[in-house]
């Protein structure tokens, strides 16, 4: 037969960049704060299903919890299974952001 090749392509343009900034700037603004603290907890979700992803092959654990924030369950396809994820990261060069950016 015939066989045919089919795929598919996705991508996911999210900006998770100013939460660092807090502690350096004047906060007037609540909604500034849960924004920060939203963006934070996105990171370190996002940060868990990422080592447990690359723990699975080493350990063989089943479980990677993509629900706990919305940012992990809207990429769940796209960093798990089958697929193929790059990351893009816009960092400054100078010194005295040297700390924020790690």
């Amino acid at each position: 037969g015939d066989a045919r090749l089919c795929t598919n392509g996705k991508i996911h343009l999210v900006d998770l960049a100013g939460s660092e900034r807090l502690s350096k700037t004047w906060i007037g603004d609540n909604e500034m704060v849960k924004e920060a603290a939203a963006i934070n907890k996105s990171l370190g979700a996002l940060g868990i299903v990422i080592n447990k992803l690359a723990a699975r092959h080493r350990e063989h654990s089943d479980h990677v919890p993509y629900r706990n924030s919305k940012l992990t369950r809207l990429l769940q396809d796209s960093l798990g299974g089958n697929s193929l994820t790059v990351m893009l990261l816009a960092a400054t060069p100078a010194d005295e952001h040297f700390e924020e950016t790690l």
